[in-house]
């Protein structure tokens, strides 16, 4: 898009995004090799979905405003983190060691050793996907240490071992430098208390990573993993007294109602007799679920055979696998596949317009994007915005800006909404789906939005249909109208005079004025504003009303009438600056003396001091 279209609609808040992304861009050009958050090297130019929730993450963080500085500092920080790569030396010791070339994705919960180290924190729920360089014992103990370093740190860490995986180390030889390993719920001894560095602490929910192409691994999942199929152990009356290991793909990983206050979810397996098994994960154990993907093969070896518990809470005849005291779980990860995307013309020339310095027969036509089992392209790391126009089937991660032009809830009852977004290329419906009722916020007509982890897809007519889901990875929704770190930010907005409103309607504007007039009840207040091009009608609510009223509407109300008159008079000509949305799609003008419904709705005010 033009950068005149793209200011109607988003004005310097894209504008800003964009600039960020060049620097960005210009910053890491000169870097050869660097590694990003997933396999392959690093894209010169960052994904246009991340920039923009990086920014709102900092408005966020800074809800009083942030300058362009600020703004720049944490992006490149965090672009640096993400992009950051070995040393030369330290890459080369492990690519050495490690045996599997295929591409994989990164999951969504990965954090890397350095960040361990910088932040000296590391959250139970965080994925640390590493590479084994060492094994030793502490010397005078019979405790085992892992020395673990990753494909996007400089600093390795070191793991206490829990001893359910002492066996590992000699059974079969798996657990040995060179094994790529994936861990979760881990906590860290730091360095303060005791040991002069930091330390992994020892945790139950370690899986290594198997590679088919390699032969060590192949005969090990030959030798222990082909003998049983889900079926026969279903038909196998002596089950509880057989030592089982099961090889089967993922097909679905799903949360269940909880079992009282203990949180469950289920991994659904197929294995080579398309039989099907629920491998159910208790308490804690669900943690365990963070390090599985969909389509990757997953290796059980004495799984714990039981009865199903149905959300009811009634124990079932079917039968289900869970995660025993004696379980060892193998992975073997899906290859990554991936898919080459044509850039549209609007992104082409959008392209064109940022990098003028570049000759077109060098621009980038076209991008590569992964694919999921299912054949849908992943765009959650897509350089470029992507705009209505250039929604179609079998797209995931798609992140979205527009104004809303309606929305509603599906149902009477439930959390799921109908929205409806418009850009400058068009208007989309969507589904929403979130976890809590109130997890939409406040969101009306002309409001900006900003969405990140859209599904898209044909419906059995054709159709396409939009959806996204509040739980689901790489899912955002940030109502922008309403962030308070708007107003005072000037590098993300450009002020407006209220003559401009009717002209450009499709946007939030941010404006100075005065209060001229205001009227109050219980919900709802309906004021005057004005500046020295014009008088605008407009309505609030809330937080916003507050800061006008400079006390609660309630409070208003519970004034005597004749207060009530003298303390409105007292606010006129106080002076704001609010940020304005129109909520219809038609334009009336304020007329003195006439009873006219406020079309324009004030989403913030801040009183200028």
């Amino acid at each position: 898009m033009d950068s005149a279209a793209a200011s109607a609609d988003g004005g310097a808040f894209l504008e800003f995004v964009d600039y960020a992304i060049s620097m960005l861009s210009s910053s890491s050009s000169g870097g050869n090799g660097d590694e990003s958050p997933g396999a392959g090297p690093a894209p010169a130019r960052p994904p246009w979905g991340w920039a923009v929730a990086q920014v709102l993450k900092s408005c966020c963080a800074y809800s009083s405003g942030v300058t362009a500085a600020i703004l720049l500092s944490d992006l490149f920080q965090s672009w640096t983190e993400q992009s950051k790569s070995l040393t030369a030396k330290r890459k080369v010791e492990l690519t050495n060691l490690l045996k599997t070339r295929n591409r994989r994705r990164r999951l969504p919960n990965t954090i890397t050793i350095d960040s361990i180290h910088e932040k000296n924190f590391l959250s139970p729920k965080s994925v640390l996907e590493a590479v084994v360089i060492d094994v030793f014992v502490i010397p005078g103990t019979n405790i085992y240490m892992l020395t673990l370093g990753d494909m996007w740190s400089t600093s390795t860490i070191d793991l206490y071992l829990h001893r359910r995986y002492y066996n590992y180390i000699g059974q079969h030889d798996v657990l040995k430098k060179g094994r790529e390993v994936m861990l979760t719920g881990c906590c860290l001894r730091t360095a303060m208390e005791g040991s002069g560095h930091a330390r992994i602490l020892p945790t139950e929910y370690m899986v290594m990573l198997l590679d088919e192409e390699e032969d060590e691994d192949a005969m090990l999942l030959a030798a222990q993993f082909c003998t049983y199929s889900f079926s026969s152990m279903m038909l196998d009356e002596n089950r509880n007294n057989i030592s089982y290991s099961f090889y089967a793909r993922i097909e679905k990983i799903e949360s269940l109602e909880p079992f009282g206050s203990t949180e469950r979810k289920q991994i659904v397996l197929v294995d080579n007799d398309d039989a099907k098994i629920k491998f159910v994960l208790w308490g804690e154990q669900v943690l365990l679920a963070n390090l599985f993907s969909v389509g990757s093969m997953l290796a059980l070896h004495r799984p714990f055979i039981a009865n199903y518990v149905h959300n009811n809470h009634e124990e079932s005849q079917e039968l289900c696998l869970e995660y025993g005291s004696a379980t060892q779980v193998y992975l073997v990860p899906i290859a990554q596949q991936e898919e080459q995307v044509l850039l549209t013309p609007t992104q082409i020339r959008s392209q064109g317009s940022r990098l003028s310095c570049v000759p077109s027969d060098h621009m980038a036509s076209q991008v590569t994007l992964p694919r999921d089992l299912h054949g849908s392209v992943d765009f959650s790391k897509y350089p470029f915005r992507v705009y209505v126009s250039d929604l179609h089937d079998k797209m995931v991660g798609v992140s979205l800006f527009g104004m809303v032009t309606s929305v509603c809830k599906a149902s009477t009852s439930g959390t799921y909404f109908y929205l409806e977004i418009e850009d400058a290329t068009g208007v989309v419906l969507m589904k929403l789906n979130f976890i809590g009722l109130w997890s939409l916020g406040r969101v009306g007509v002309g409001h900006m939005v900003y969405m990140s982890g859209l599904t898209c897809t044909l419906s059995s007519t054709n159709k396409l249909e939009v959806a996204w889901t509040e739980k689901e990875p790489g899912s955002l929704f940030v109502n922008i109208s309403l962030l308070p770190a708007l107003l005072n930010s000037t590098c993300l907005h450009n002020l407006s005079l209220l003559s401009d409103l009717p002209h450009s309607t499709n946007r939030t504007h941010i404006c100075h004025v005065r209060l001229d007039h205001i009227d109050v009840n219980s919900l709802k207040l309906h004021l005057t504003i004005a500046d020295d091009s014009e008088k605008v009608f407009a309505w609030c609510i809330g937080q916003t009303a507050v800061e006008f009223l400079q006390i609660s509407p309630d409070e208003y109300m519970e004034l005597p009438e004749d207060e009530r008159a003298m303390y409105l008079y007292t606010l006129q000509n106080e002076n704001f600056t609010v940020a304005i949305a129109n909520t219809s799609q038609r334009i009336e003008a304020y007329i003195e003396g006439e009873k006219f419904l406020p079309v324009w709705e004030i989403t913030r005010a801040q009183k200028c001091e």
